[in-house]
């Protein structure tokens, strides 16, 4: 009787061929089945109640929802890669057709611009490893949003790759910036998702707006600071306070709170001055001080062409090199120390251009030529000191660019 059962569903299912009913699927196919069962090794699928197939192991795609979270019931599609296993059965992949899927919303999120979620899957000293759907692709440190580049004071370059190992397993929201399939060369960005986010919260304000803001990072030339809606800002250290500063460190630690003054905004990025909201020391530097004046000052700085010199906390000095009265072998830094404090006197004062000239007493020039030579001499000297302060702004407006 079994016999008999066995050759009438043979004769059943070749008539079905013969009547076109069924198409066997061939490799490289792409065919719909339903869910039979389940498991984190293999799904079974009904194909069209006729045959059976199986998706396992490699070729189980779990990073897509579709795939990853099948149950009884639900209708897929799935790649053939055999026609027959050691089963009988149909040998499928997800795999294949969830990469193509993969590779075609990459297409997409490309040409619209669109934010799609990466995960981290390693990370080297020039960013981090990202992965789409176990499509690989790479997030540079430069297109890291604010928030997650690395600052470090000094540049350490051990510290900054310890701080991308730890962004390991964590997801990015990032946009397709570069594809090239040919070359399977994916580049995302983070500062991209950032830039666009921030752009509505950015049009609220304008350049002359005060904001109330708090210090979440400080470099070597400046610190950056957050306000209103997850806004970041860099204020430059020319831009801190009105007086010198050779390190912010100096005078700031990162959760400060700090008011500054937007004066520039290019695009997402927000320059701020803290100076701004300060009164400038400046303006009344001219009644407190005096040409010929003798007054105590700190020596704050030593450089080749001179000494940098506090007076009181806002205003510092510059005794320029031709007037300290060094022997043609002496060197400043043997002659002068940091910290040490002297008696100078005043022989030039600019409040427009916040700059004043200072002579120690004590070292007056030891060779004195006839009166003309020495004026001239005088004169040379007094444009040699123009020169390296001018020197110096410039070198201080390059390092904000």
């Amino acid at each position: 009787m079994e016999n008999n059962k066995d050759q009438n569903h043979d004769i059943d299912f070749e008539k079905m061929l013969e009547n076109d009913d069924i198409k066997i699927p061939q490799v490289g196919d792409i065919i719909k089945g339903r869910v039979v069962s389940a498991s984190k090794s293999e799904v079974k699928l009904d194909i069209n109640g006729i045959l059976m197939g199986v998706v396992r192991g490699p070729e189980l795609y779990n990073e897509v929802p579709e795939y990853g979270e099948l149950k009884p019931g639900d209708e897929i599609e799935a790649a053939v890669i055999d026609t027959e296993n050691e089963n009988g059965e149909l040998e499928l992949s997800f795999k294949l057709v969830g990469q193509e899927k993969a590779w075609n919303e990459l297409r997409d999120a490309h040409k619209n611009k669109e934010t799609i979620t990466v995960k981290i899957s390693d990370a080297n000293k020039g960013g981090l490893i990202s992965r789409y759907c176990q499509i690989d692709g790479f997030l540079p440190v430069s297109q890291l949003a604010p928030e997650n580049y690395p600052r470090v004071s000094g540049g350490d370059k051990g510290k900054i790759l310890e701080k991308l190992k730890s962004f390991v397993g964590t997801e990015f929201e990032v946009m397709v910036i570069t594809l090239d399939e040919e070359e399977g060369k994916i580049i995302f960005s983070e500062k991209d998702v950032w830039n666009k986010k921030q752009k509505p919260a950015l049009d609220k304000y304008k350049i002359g707006t005060q904001v109330d803001g708090r210090i979440t990072a400080i470099t070597n030339f400046g610190v950056f600071v957050t306000f209103g809606e997850n806004i970041e800002g860099l204020i430059h250290i020319s831009e801190l306070a009105w007086q010198r500063i050779d390190s912010p460190n100096e005078l700031f630690k990162v959760g400060d709170g700090i008011k500054a003054e937007i004066i520039s905004i290019d695009g997402a990025k927000v320059f701020l001055s803290a100076k701004k909201l300060m009164e400038d020391p400046w303006l009344e530097a001219s009644s407190k001080y005096k040409v010929g004046q003798t007054i105590n000052g700190t020596i704050l700085k030593i450089n080749p062409f001179g000494l940098f010199v506090k007076l009181d906390e806002e205003i510092h000095g510059l005794a320029h090199i031709s007037q300290l009265g060094l022997d043609s072998k002496e060197k400043i830094s043997e002659a002068y120390q940091v910290d040490e404090e002297k008696e100078f006197e005043i022989v030039s004062i600019s409040p427009e251009e916040h700059r004043l000239g200072l002579k120690p007493i004590s070292d007056k020039p030891k060779k004195e030529k006839k009166e003309g030579k020495v004026e001239d001499k005088e004169d040379k000297e007094e444009e040699k000191e123009e020169t390296e302060e001018d020197k110096e702004d410039t070198e201080e407006k390059e390092e904000k660019k």
